[in-house]
């Protein structure tokens, strides 16, 4: 069946996706000993959900307004997912990383005139945005967790030293929030040699200059590492200050 997508979307794609998605399911639980509902329930809500925001987005995407409702919803569960990966008890405060990385690159967008205020391109540009921020949240916070937790004698000697618990914390698991952001980084460093982005693809297949389709995905990867940026800082100060984490005072 021809389609204006790279894919082809005839019978096949449901027997591929049965396929690949047992395929995950038998290597989570045998290579990496860990179950098999994982792949297969996040799998089954792929398709639901996707379904469901297919039908959203083509009458939202016709009101700028209610994109924004929508990107708030998209909001919503990232904080739930991010935060309930790194502290499921104060989950709720992953809305501080997400929401300071997302908001500024947002609006330097919208104020340069880059972004329209067009429901379509609003979801599309903030529900990538409001993704990398949740990932890069997740990641990094539970990384600096668990170096707080590996190196705690290291902490407690720089406050028998004289340092407060924020600095010591701090001192410790800095260079460990950079590694939320090694997948952005890695994906934007090779752009175009390694991977090309499924914007990038998508806007060349629907008839886009390839020149103004690199544009439009190098506004999207930029935007992306600086959201990631934001958002692993302040996870970092979020454990640095025992709100995520054990407190230790």
């Amino acid at each position: 069946m021809q389609t204006s997508t790279l894919l082809g979307l005839g019978p096949g794609v449901i027997l591929a996706v049965v396929l690949l998605a047992v395929l995950a399911s038998a290597v989570h639980r045998w290579a990496l000993d860990g179950g098999w509902a994982p792949p297969l329930t996040a799998s089954a809500r792929a398709v639901g959900q996707l379904a469901v925001v297919a039908l959203l987005v083509s009458q939202l995407g016709r009101n700028p307004w209610l994109a924004l409702l929508f990107a708030l919803a998209m909001f919503a569960v990232a904080v739930v997912t991010a935060g309930r990966r790194v502290d499921a008890s104060r989950w709720w405060w992953a809305a501080a990383p997400i929401a300071a990385g997302v908001v500024p690159a947002a609006a330097i967008l919208l104020a340069t005139g880059v972004l329209p205020f067009d429901g379509l391109a609003l979801i599309a540009l903030l529900g990538q945005q409001v993704g990398g921020a949740m990932t890069t949240t997740g990641v990094a916070g539970r990384r600096i967790l668990a170096e707080l937790a590996l190196r705690r004698g290291e902490v407690e000697a720089a406050v028998a030293l004289g340092f407060e618990w924020r600095p010591a914390r701090l001192l410790v698991a800095q260079h460990t929030a950079r590694e939320g952001l090694l997948p952005i980084l890695d994906q934007t460093r090779t752009v175009g040699t390694v991977t090309l982005p499924g914007a990038f693809v998508g806007m060349v297949l629907g008839g886009a200059d390839p020149i103004e389709a690199a544009i439009v995905q190098l506004v999207v990867l930029v935007s992306l590492v600086a959201v990631g940026s934001i958002a692993a800082a302040v996870a970092l100060r979020l454990c640095a200050a025992g709100i995520w984490g054990t407190r230790n005072s």
